[in-house]
């Protein structure tokens, strides 16, 4: 999962190029329009976590009880719907990370990480496509992700100087790690957490340094290869 090269947020467009369409702003909305933008966010994270991110727009709008206009009015593009939708749930990713730079001990943090990223991507089928994915037009989400694979890194290797995170785990591997996880998702809330809690603590055991056989190389699996930028409609 290697750092991204820049932190900077893109300037915005002047007003005379046209860019990518944007979506409407929470703020400023009138009451039933905001209303109607909480219900669409709100069917397409239920759709998202139950079928994956590439349910029809169509579907999402029917659930939410509005037409496909009112749907594309608000979200222009799926990209927009999708990096809207998880959100929260990359913000939460972030802050674990947070937590686990600030943690004493880096090897305790980096397992943190591992077995709290799991369980999210294991109760929530649309969170492994939707991280993967590129959304080239969401900046702030870009950025997120982007910070996510900065720390990630630096966990790694604060992690690696303390002697217990083997010293050929590559940042990279977290997607692998990911993959395999997403392998676990599909059954019951319950089976899925327990298959994934078991799954991460079998890896756990394999990142930690001590009388291990050298791996292969690391395959080239950073994160925006892996899916493709949603499609716009």
């Amino acid at each position: 999962m290697p750092a991204q090269t820049s932190r900077k947020p893109a300037r915005p467009l002047p007003a005379a190029v046209d860019g990518p369409p944007q979506p409407a702003a929470a703020h400023g909305l009138r009451a039933d329009a905001r209303r109607n933008r909480d219900r669409i966010l709100e069917a397409a994270r239920e759709a998202f976590t139950l079928q994956g991110i590439d349910v029809p727009i169509t579907a999402i709008a029917r659930r939410a009880g509005v037409g496909a206009a009112t749907l594309y009015r608000h979200f222009p593009t799926r990209a927009s719907l999708v990096s809207e939708a998880f959100a929260t749930q990359l913000t939460r990713c972030v802050s674990v990370l947070d937590d686990a730079l600030e943690d004493p001990d880096p090897w305790h943090g980096f397992c943190s990480v591992i077995e709290k990223v799991c369980a999210m991507q294991a109760v929530d089928r649309g969170f492994t496509a939707a991280f993967l994915s590129q959304f080239p037009d969401a900046i702030d989400y870009q950025h997120k992700r982007s910070r996510a694979e900065h720390d990630f890194a630096q966990l790694v290797q604060r992690a690696k100087d303390t002697g217990k995170l083997r010293d050929d785990f590559d940042p990279t591997d977290f997607t692998l790690l990911l993959l395999a996880n997403s392998g676990v998702v599909g059954e019951s809330k319950e089976v899925s957490l327990a298959a994934s809690a078991r799954l991460a603590a079998y890896l756990l055991q394999s990142f930690r340094a001590g009388r291990t056989e050298p791996l292969p190389p690391p395959a080239p699996l950073a994160l925006d290869r892996i899916h493709p930028s949603p499609p716009r409609r």
